[in-house]
C-alpha cells in the first residue's frame, strides 16, 4: 500500500513499517517490546475512512496495546508469507485474524500480487488450457477475471472455486500454524457464514469473504480459541458513510465499506471474546 490519506478528508493513516515488512500499515507505529494484542486482516480492519476502527475501539476497551496489521485489498497472502508480520503475531498475547477471500490469494490457477492481493499477475499454464479462449493479459484484478471466467462457463468455474477453496484451507492452517493457538478468527461481514452456495447470494461476487464457507472455518476451529462472528445490524448499515472520512470522489467505494457504526458493533463482539481468551491465557 502506498503512503494514503483522504483528499480533503483530514484523516491520514501515519503509515508505518514493522521490521523488514515491505507493507505500510495503519500507524502510528507501536512498540513491540511490552504486551499487546495483534489485529491482521484485510480493508475493514485497516478501517479505511474510518477514524477509529475496530481494533483501536478494541484497545479503548481492554486498555491493552492493539497493533493494526490490516492490509488494504489484503488477503492470506499479503501475510502468510511475511515473517515480520508472522513473528509479531506469535509473540502478541492474543492475535485476531479477520477471514479474508479465497479470491485474493495465489493458488494453482493463478498468481496474485504479494500484498496488494487483489490485483491478478498471471494465469498457470492449467488454467490457460482450462480457458484456452481467455486472453488473461486483458485482466487487472482477481475479481474482474473471476466474473469474465464465471459468465464464460459456469461448469468450468466450479474448479476453479474448488481449487481456491482446497487452497485457502491449506494457506489457513500454515498461518494459523505459524501464529500458534493464542487466535481469535473474526467473520467481519455484511454476509452470513454459511454453507450456501455461493452463486446462490445476491451480487454472489460482490460477497465477502468470497467463496468462504461455514465448513471451511469449521475445519480451523481446533487451532484457535474462538471464532467470532460479526454480522453487522441492519441499524448499523443504515448508518452508510455517517462519520466516515472521504472526498467527494471516493464516496461509491466508502459507500461500500463497513461503516463507523458496523466497526462498533465488531469491537463490542470481539472485546468480550478477548477477554475470556487473556484470562484463560493467565490462569
Amino acid at each position: 500500500m502506498k503512503h494514503e490519506s483522504i483528499d480533503g478528508g483530514g484523516l491520514h493513516y501515519a503509515p508505518c513499517r514493522y521490521g523488514m515488512s515491505r507493507i505500510f500499515f495503519r500507524g502510528p507505529k507501536r512498540r513491540l517490546d511490552s504486551p499487546y494484542i495483534a489485529f491482521i486482516g484485510g480493508t475493514e480492519t485497516f478501517g479505511k475512512f474510518v477514524d477509529k476502527p475496530f481494533p483501536a475501539l478494541a484497545e479503548k476497551e481492554l486498555g491493552s496495546p492493539c497493533v493494526n496489521l490490516g492490509c488494504v485489498n489484503g488477503g492470506v497472502d499479503a501475510f502468510v508469507n511475511d515473517p515480520t508480520i508472522m513473528g509479531m503475531c506469535h509473540d502478541a498475547d492474543m492475535t485476531v485474524v479477520q477471514i479474508m477471500g479465497a479470491n485474493h490469494m495465489s493458488n494453482r490457477f493463478y498468481s496474485v500480487h504479494p500484498r496488494r492481493n487483489d490485483r491478478f499477475l498471471r494465469a498457470s499454464t492449467v488454467m490457460q488450457a482450462i480457458y484456452n479462449e481467455v486472453d488473461f493479459a486483458d485482466f487487472t484484478f482477481t475479481r474482474h477475471m473471476l466474473g469474465a471466467l464465471f459468465a464464460m462457463s459456469p461448469e468450468r468455474f466450479d474448479i476453479v472455486v474448488s481449487e481456491l477453496r482446497e487452497a485457502w484451507v491449506a494457506r489457513m492452517k500454515n498461518m494459523l500454524g505459524q501464529i500458534g493457538p493464542r487466535t481469535v478468527l473474526l467473520w467481519f461481514s455484511k454476509t452470513e457464514m454459511s454453507n450456501i452456495p455461493w452463486d446462490k447470494h445476491e451480487n454472489a461476487l460482490q460477497v465477502d469473504p468470497l467463496f468462504v464457507t461455514a465448513e471451511m472455518i469449521d475445519q480451523l476451529r481446533d487451532r484457535v480459541m474462538d471464532v467470532v462472528v460479526v454480522n453487522p445490524s441492519d441499524v448499523a448499515q443504515a448508518q452508510g458513510t455517517k462519520g466516515m472520512f472521504y472526498s467527494p470522489m471516493q464516496a461509491k467505494a466508502a459507500s461500500g465499506m463497513m461503516g463507523v457504526a458496523c466497526h462498533a458493533e465488531a469491537s463490542a463482539k470481539i472485546v468480550p471474546s478477548l477477554r475470556q481468551a487473556l484470562a484463560t491465557k493467565a490462569a
